[in-house]
């Protein structure tokens, strides 16, 4: 098809590097929806080339791409470099689900000393450090948005949303952050 229409990215050219904050659209990356039982988790494992994380609120992360555990059976894999992982979780004969969710979802990077604060405008979580380190994740709210929240550095952390309530979310950041 000579004539494809290529697809806007959300956020395109939106971004917030002010009041001590910064929010900035995440790069392209492909998703996938995985549902397995535990008999299944060593053989997907060894498929995605990453160790399915097995706690609650976890997450591993190995060349860009990164599993966050959102339920005991539940994961989202996030590959950075855009790879095939429903290819790859397709060379496993172990019972699974999986579903290319590249599309649908987009992401927002939100980063300073205020991070947390910012957050917390519209998440109910408890974001401090001992109670959500490095590496947590967790399916949550941020004003009226189903988001997955993964704290990705001490001061940094991913937002996961809907691609169709990207707007409302990044809009929502941005008024937290201007909110001193």
């Amino acid at each position: 098809m000579a004539d494809a229409i290529a697809r806007a990215s959300a956020h395109e050219g939106r971004f917030l590097n002010d009041e001590g904050i910064t929010l900035v659209r995440a790069e392209p990356a492909t998703r996938l929806s995985l549902r397995a039982p535990k008999a299944a988790v060593k053989s997907l494992s060894k498929a995605l080339g990453l160790d399915l994380p097995q706690r609650p609120k976890t997450s591993t992360v190995k060349d860009g791409r990164a599993a966050l555990w959102l339920g005991p059976d539940e994961w989202l894999v996030i590959d950075e470099n855009e790879a095939d992982l429903l290819g790859a979780s397709a060379a496993t004969k172990a019972f699974h689900s999986a579903v290319d969710v590249s599309h649908r979802n987009t992401a927002v990077l939100v980063s300073s000393s205020r991070a947390e604060a910012v957050l917390n405008a519209g998440c109910p979580q408890d974001l401090s450090p001992d109670a959500f380190p490095v590496g947590a994740c967790s399916r949550t709210v941020f004003g009226k948005a189903e988001i997955i929240l993964w704290r990705t550095e001490g001061d940094a952390f991913r937002v996961e949303c809907w691609r169709s309530f990207s707007d409302y979310v990044f809009m929502l950041l941005e008024a937290a952050a201007r909110d001193r």
